[in-house]
């Protein structure tokens, strides 16, 4: 797969990524509240009408172009890595379900890797406002807030939060493309027993495949993105066991389920169009280059 489709991949996801931003916003306020010294616990709706109510309905819209910028490395490279390690498994043999998820694995190393940068920034700048003015950030955009960072955090700061991303990472490609690839293999090998139904490998199959994955990610990777959102917003030295203990102390074991709503909302429909795009996109460039 060349040049031109890993860019297409990553797009598509940036399209699906701009159809969910709102709720990724509210995902991150609601997981970082905590760490600026609100200690109350509210909800979605509360998140997203104060955020409306203090700048209008375009604020949560804040931290797009981060947003964007994070699709078109973590995500671009994950899925496009897994899906050329996947291939190069299955030129010699069918690969073994835990063969595939193995890769999904590492696929998720390199796109956290990749995308650490721009994760950094997009909790920053989607937390930015939560925060006393004189501790905000105030980045304007995704690439001037990296150099920004760059400047004055150096690679300590490019890489702020790095174990915590590439655990959500690894467990993210692990339970979303690697669920999804599984799940799609069951549908199209046998009829669902209940319903009686033989799937066919059409825009079906594959909205159901993604919806079951985006819920069956969402709880496996909450823990790991709540404990990210924090490091990632946080100005100091501090670490992940800081963090933890902290959190535990305070909240109590429910803090590592935060924001669990808002995230299911975004990665429920977030994975359905992630997985249709990438699947019409597949099948547009093989229509194009059957060859390749």
């Amino acid at each position: 797969m060349a040049f031109i489709p890993f860019s297409l991949l990553g797009i598509g996801a940036s399209m699906a990524a701009a159809c969910t931003h709102p709720l990724d916003l509210t995902k991150v306020r609601m997981q970082t509240m905590a760490t600026v010294g609100c200690h109350a616990r509210p909800s979605m709706l509360a998140v997203m009408r104060t955020t409306i109510m203090e700048a209008g309905v375009l604020s949560l819209y804040t931290g797009l172009s981060a947003s964007i910028l994070r699709q078109m490395t973590y995500t671009m490279i994950r899925l496009s890595s897994y899906d050329e390690m996947k291939a190069w498994l299955s030129k010699h043999r069918k690969p073994s379900t835990p063969e595939l998820f193995g890769v999904a694995m590492f696929a998720g190393v390199l796109g956290g890797i990749a995308g650490n940068p721009a994760d950094v920034l997009l909790v920053r700048m989607t937390s930015d406002s939560t925060r006393p003015p004189e501790q905000r950030y105030n980045y304007r955009n995704a690439l001037s807030g990296c150099v920004e960072l760059a400047k004055k955090e150096g690679f300590e700061g490019l890489t702020r939060g790095m174990s915590a991303n590439l655990t959500r990472a690894v467990l993210m490609n692990a339970s979303q493309v690697g669920t999804y690839d599984f799940i799609k293999t069951r549908l199209l090998a046998a009829p669902v027993p209940v319903l009686d139904y033989q799937f066919k490998d059409n825009l079906l199959c594959h909205a159901t495949a993604s919806c079951l994955a985006g819920t069956i990610a969402t709880t496996v990777c909450s823990p790991a993105d709540v404990m990210r959102s924090r490091l990632m917003s946080a100005s100091g030295k501090q670490s992940p066991i800081d963090v933890l203990r902290r959190s535990l102390r305070e909240e109590g074991p429910r803090f590592l389920f935060k924001g669990w709503t808002p995230a299911f909302v975004r990665l429920g429909p977030n994975t359905i169009l992630l997985f249709v795009f990438y699947e019409q996109l597949k099948k547009g460039w093989r229509t194009l280059f059957p060859s390749s």
